[in-house]
């Protein structure tokens, strides 16, 4: 299913299930409904299952949103003190749409609990008191986490298994009966070897000929240690206890003064531990000149997103703000950014601090959700089903990715979740079938019913009318620049120039009127970068990209490309 098939779907009040493997733009769809309903006035519940999920979206755990907190169980007792707090029931009161993001990690237990609140604050017996839910999620992804408990004696114990480990499993799943909306495009590899690997994993097909392409990816010990170029590549590891070690170890061995930077703090102490939690960025950051960082916040405007890696080159002068050298050679200045919690628009608490964490290694879990360019892994202790799979899936191709080492689970998946997802893909094929029998007007007149449902207010006509290739135009037009339009919109800079690209095939825009965008640098290269697409007869990025060993950027290339034909 597309993304556009599967808005149109979202857009009508239907409960969904969205799923995909990594980059098919989960999370992006989301952003676009979000945006979609803001247009009508309309403010949806934006929760996820973990802290640092929750940031990625800019919400709060549904933990903490449905008022159950750490609670593995809901006694009746419990929901009387969350419906005596006027705040968790005003704020469930007035929700229409709740959107779940990382459903994998969410017990079935716990997502039966949110939809017992709902209900009973609702006064609504329909699942979720009515609401419209988005679960949205890839179970292939890592499992709930099992919490530990301290007793009366102070003996750790291990909580009960789930009743319901999966939140698939759950009778608040089946009654909810979501529809099942898979993604099936792939927006962040560009490896096709790459990605049939992956899929390899997903299908339970891995073989030998998959396991060539990781053994030609194998990097020693020794010979990491010796590969200046990979000293400041990040490294995930499955144990917290190598991530600290690593990163502890490699800033004290450089020379030079080291500066600290401390997280600042507005709002109420439960809402700022959840926030601490969820955010990437340590609490105490201590930096070096020469220290591998990585941005751990999105601001496209200022040249990076989450996961875009750096070394810290020199501190300001008159700020102390470090200067990071990002790896096409920008240099930017951080200025700290806030983390914040929003309920109804208002910020209800935030933190403060540089986007910015060590980079020299990081573990798997909190890896979840970000694209890398290059990773060095050792998955010899990968302990569970779905860690193997989301650490490799973090890189965007297979030249990225220097293995030091796995065992035999990396590469295995839960044999249930291989099961229901050949049920989601089938069920995500009869509903696709099934809505492209709707007429447009009939469509339309449900989706409209649903924003009168939600009480929305009529969209300005500017929105209303426009596809998103004519709302990029009409800005190009304004004369803003890639990173404005960007800002703008909400996107990357790499899919405002992919609207450009085919705004220029379409003739909306003229080739002559890139010059604009064009840096000199740039400029003096084209013949060279011009030469490689001919020398490989490829119009990919990828393989360009890889020739020139990074030295330009995917964007620049682009640009480049945009360039070609009629030279």
């Amino acid at each position: 299913m597309t993304q556009s098939q599967a808005l149109s779907i979202l857009k009508t009040g239907a409960n969904v299930f969205l799923t995909g493997e990594p980059g098919s733009g989960k999370t992006h769809l989301i952003n676009e409904y979000i945006g979609y309903l803001r247009d009508y006035g309309i403010e949806p519940a934006i929760t996820a299952s973990t802290g640092i999920a929750a940031t990625h979206i800019g919400g709060m755990t549904v933990h903490s949103w449905s008022g159950i907190g750490i609670k593995t169980r809901l006694e009746k007792s419990d929901l009387n003190k969350i419906k005596t707090s006027p705040y968790i029931v005003r704020r469930i009161s007035k929700t229409k749409i709740l959107i779940i993001e990382e459903i994998s990690m969410l017990t079935g237990d716990t997502l039966s609990m949110v939809d017992t609140v709902c209900r009973e604050i609702k006064q609504n017996s329909k699942p979720f008191g009515g609401i419209q839910v988005i679960l949205a999620g890839d179970f292939f992804q890592l499992p709930p986490v099992v919490r530990r408990e301290i007793n009366a004696n102070d003996q750790t114990t291990i909580i009960e298994r789930p009743q319901t480990i999966f939140a698939f499993d759950s009778s608040s799943w089946k009654e909810l009966n979501p529809i099942v909306c898979y993604l099936t495009e792939q927006h962040r590899q560009e490896d096709g070897d790459f990605l049939e690997l992956l899929s390899a994993i997903r299908r339970n097909v891995f073989n030998n000929n998959h396991l060539f392409h990781i053994e030609k990816r194998k990097i020693n010990p020794f010979d990491l240690a010796q590969n200046k170029s990979l000293t400041n590549i990040p490294k995930l590891f499955s144990h917290n206890a190598d991530v600290d070690r690593i990163n502890d170890e490699v800033l004290s061995s450089i020379p030079g003064k080291q500066n600290t930077f401390i997280i600042s703090v507005q709002g109420p102490d439960p809402l700022i531990a959840v926030l601490k939690k969820g955010c990437l960025s340590p609490e105490i950051l201590y930096l070096k000149v020469g220290a591998s960082v990585m941005f751990t916040k999105n601001n496209p405007k200022e040249g990076f997103v989450n996961g875009t890696l750096g070394v810290v080159d020199g501190f300001d002068k008159i700020t102390g703000n470090p200067i990071v050298k990002t790896r096409n050679g920008r240099k930017i200045e951080v200025e700290p950014m806030n983390w914040s919690i929003e309920e109804n628009g208002k910020i209800k608490a935030s933190i403060s601090q540089l986007p910015l964490r060590l980079a020299w290694a990081i573990t798997v879990h909190k890896s979840q959700g970000m694209s890398l360019d290059e990773a060095v892994m050792d998955l010899s202790q990968v302990f569970e089903f779905g860690q193997g799979y989301v650490a490799l899936s973090r890189v965007r191709r297979l030249t990225g990715l220097f293995i030091l080492g796995w065992n035999e689970q990396t590469f295995q998946v839960h044999p249930e979740i291989l099961a229901k997802d050949k049920e989601f893909r089938q069920d995500s094929n009869i509903i696709q079938d099934l809505f492209s029998k709707i007429t447009f007007s009939e469509l339309k007149k449900r989706q409209d019913n649903f924003i009168k449902a939600c009480e929305g207010k009529p969209k300005s006509s500017f929105s209303e009318k426009l596809d998103t290739y004519t709302e990029t135009l009409l800005l190009w037009n304004e004369g803003k620049n890639i990173s404005q339009i960007a800002e703008m919109r909400k996107f990357t800079e790499g899919t405002i120039l992919s609207h450009i690209e085919k705004l220029i095939l379409k003739g909306k825009i003229k080739q002559a009127d890139l010059s604009r965008i064009l840096t000199p640098s740039l400029k003096n290269s084209l013949p060279k970068i011009h030469a490689v697409f001919n020398e490989l007869n490829t119009d990919k990025l990828s393989p360009v990209f890889e020739k020139f060993n990074g030295r330009y950027s995917y964007e620049e290339l682009r640009i480049a490309r945009m360039l070609m034909d009629k030279k």
